[in-house]
């Protein structure tokens, strides 16, 4: 099988370090986007959500120019690899790198093909899924074997704070509907997102109804729209990225519980990390095109690790006393409820694809742990010294 590397390590951190945007730059690289450019890209995403698999010339800190979030890169890999992990959430204060990374993940994620004229991005491998008004465009343009398709960037939707119930699940088109004498469907943000990645920025301040209507699609992997004159369901499975900041305002428990993955970014930095921070942040300011080219080696090991692992995904085994051991360790942890096993063993199955094998070994399983099950613990500090523990369980046997 073929080499697969993680991303390294470079020496840049994001600690301190919020995404600079910029206008696409003539060879120097050193244009800035006006002030009104940015106003106005700031005001649609504040708004109506934005897709920032389409922006144009907006640059981002690659996921490889990041430094001491090791665990943090490692989740947000392993969401990639199986994008119905259950998501990631990541806390920390102002200016850790939040943001950065959900949106240097992005670079990583493999084009996708679909189906033209689909408005939920539908696989054409698998026409059960596509909407019905596709369904019945396609049957009246030759069947399923003359389909059309074309292969796209994956979509980076991010969620506003103030979302609609109907911007985010989809409505009524009125204007349409009133145009054509028939009832027109108008798709949200969920449907724009599907196949891609769904990010909500500062998920405590969202709506208590909206967030609980989002998790609870993407936990159901379909949307219903139920509205007067329409009955519609398309399926839902993005990637879920969650950031917030503790010191703005708690975060409901209920809804942590259901992301798989939640992690801190608050780590303490040593002087030359700091150095470090500093010298590429003033970098990218001026030369983002330099920065970006010098991981685009990296990047594109990432993104071809990341391609071969879903394929890896589809034949990984894990062993029944595997399963075993991570529901000991939720016991042990004194975890509520079942989420953590079941987020934990998808866990160690993408960790295990991504490193290039297909039967889980102890590695994935302590990965596993210390992801999904110990941010869920109740009790940590009543553990066995770490020379007691037992030992996961090794490979599955064959």
């Amino acid at each position: 099988r073929a080499e697969t590397r993680r991303v390294g390590r470079s020496r840049v951190c994001g600690r301190c370090w919020r995404s600079v945007r910029y206008l696409s730059s003539p060879p120097c690289g050193r244009v800035r986007a006006s002030q009104a450019t940015e106003a106005e890209a700031e005001a649609v995403e504040e708004s109506e959500g934005f897709d920032f698999s389409r922006s144009q010339g907006r640059s981002f800190l690659p996921l490889a120019k990041v430094v001491d979030q090791e665990a943090i890169k490692t989740a947000l890999l392993l969401g990639a690899v199986d994008t119905e992990v259950g998501g990631v959430a990541i806390s920390g204060r102002r200016g850790t790198c939040k943001s950065v990374m959900a949106r240097g993940l992005h670079d990583l994620i493999p084009p996708i093909e679909v189906v033209e004229g689909s408005w939920t991005n539908a696989d054409p491998s698998k026409p059960e899924e596509w909407e019905e008004d596709l369904v019945e465009r396609v049957e009246a343009e030759g069947g399923v074997s003359a389909v059309k398709t074309s292969v796209r960037k994956a979509p980076f939707i991010q969620v506003p704070l103030g979302i609609t119930e109907d911007r985010l699940v989809g409505t009524v088109d009125m204007e349409k509907s009133i145009e054509t004498g028939k009832t027109v469907f108008q798709p949200g943000l969920l449907a724009e997102a599907h196949r891609g990645i769904l990010y909500v920025d500062e998920i405590n301040l969202l709506d208590e109804g909206i967030a609980n209507l989002l998790l609870s699609v993407l936990s159901d992997g379909v949307n219903v729209v139920e509205r007067e004159g329409i009955s519609i369901s398309h399926p839902c499975r993005p990637l879920l990225i969650a950031t917030y900041n503790p010191e703005e305002g708690p975060i409901r428990q209920h809804l942590l519980d259901r992301i798989a993955m939640t992690l801190s970014s608050d780590v303490p930095l040593t002087l030359e990390d700091r150095v470090d921070v500093v010298e590429i942040a003033t970098r990218f300011a001026d030369f983002s095109a330099d920065v970006i080219k010098e991981t685009d080696e990296e990047t594109e090991q990432a993104r071809t690790q990341v391609i071969l692992a879903r394929e890896y995904l589809k034949e990984v085994q894990i062993g029944e006393k595997q399963v075993k051991y991570l529901v000991d360790e939720a016991v042990r942890g004194q975890v509520q409820g079942q989420r953590a096993e079941l987020f934990a063993i998808r866990v160690a199955k993408a960790h295990c694809a991504l490193n290039g094998r297909d039967r889980v070994e102890e590695e994935d399983l302590r990965k596993a742990v210390q992801l999904a099950i110990i941010p869920r613990a109740t009790v940590l500090d009543n553990q066995p010294p770490q020379e007691e523990q037992p030992p996961p369980p090794p490979q599955l046997a064959i």
